[in-house]
């Protein structure tokens, strides 16, 4: 079996972050990630940068957990920036209104204010990514389910992310053992394999994978029509907790942040932050 460890997925641990209401990591997130993705001023996104980190490393998130999706995420990231670059080379002077040439290329020609504004949307990455990651690596999926009937989404919807949230490890889980199944039948997985060899094993995977989803999809479907779930309007949740003290404090940060975005914009008279100016 693949050590659990290694699996992206919720797992039980201590400290502040993990005895924060599932509604009140919900909030924060949506409310700070829907500010980055607003306001492209430099300094408030360097600072939900280090926030961010800073509670990533508090939480106590083991590198091995989080490894693939971060490098596939920072594999999008640089193609992102470099099609922004090649696609409009001259954006950032556009929204800067001014131009310092750091390499002289033609179209391609590379300004400061280009850079400028591929590093602020680098900094959305770093400030967004981490708190979504974190919100799902510290969240039981029950508790967020519960969290999100709290605050006014369907139990009928809120259960199927919840099993949604749940079934990402368990398909991790299916994807290592049916590729130990088959390194063991001798088909070559490795770095050491060629690539049509490795995408041909992949393949071998992916398909039997497919079809044992399928069938424990069936299985859960069942159990819960067996159970009548869904026949009345509202149901309860085990799980469900009270807020206290802290997720006030919390959600309050999070606003105090929103509010923050919106005195930029009035400051930068717009979305950017403008230091050539």
């Amino acid at each position: 079996m693949h050590d659990e460890s290694q699996i992206l997925g919720y797992q039980p641990g201590s400290g502040f972050i993990y005895q924060l209401n599932a509604t009140t990591k919900l909030v924060f997130m949506l409310l700070v990630s829907a500010a980055c993705m607003i306001t492209y001023d430099t300094r408030f996104l360097v600072a939900i940068g280090i926030l961010s980190i800073y509670l990533f490393k508090e939480a106590n998130i083991k590198w091995r957990q989080i490894s693939f999706i971060v490098k596939f995420i920072v594999a999008f990231m640089i193609l992102n920036l470099l099609f922004v670059y090649l696609f409009q080379p001259t954006y950032g002077e556009n929204i800067y209104h001014s131009k310092s040439i750091l390499i002289h290329a033609g179209y391609f020609t590379l300004t400061i204010q280009e850079v400028f504004y591929l590093f602020n949307l680098f900094l959305k990455y770093v400030c967004s990514i981490p708190v979504v990651l974190l919100f799902l690596l510290t969240t039981n999926p029950s508790q967020f389910a519960a969290s999100l009937n709290r605050i006014g989404i369907s139990y009928k919807i809120s259960y199927a992310v919840a099993l949604a949230l749940r079934y990402i490890p368990d398909i991790q889980n299916s994807y290592w053992s049916i590729s130990a199944a088959q390194q063991a039948r001798g088909v070559e997985l490795s770095k050491k394999a060629k690539l049509s060899k490795r995408i041909k094993g992949t393949l071998n995977i992916v398909i039997p994978l497919i079809f044992t989803s399928l069938d424990r999809i069936d299985t859960i479907s069942t159990a819960m029509q067996l159970r009548r779930f869904g026949s009345k309007k509202k149901r309860t949740w085990y799980v469900a907790e009270s807020f206290k003290k802290d997720d006030f404090w919390v959600m309050g940060l999070a606003v105090v942040l929103v509010l923050l975005v919106v005195l930029l914009w009035q400051l930068d008279h717009g979305r950017f932050y403008n230091p050539f100016v």
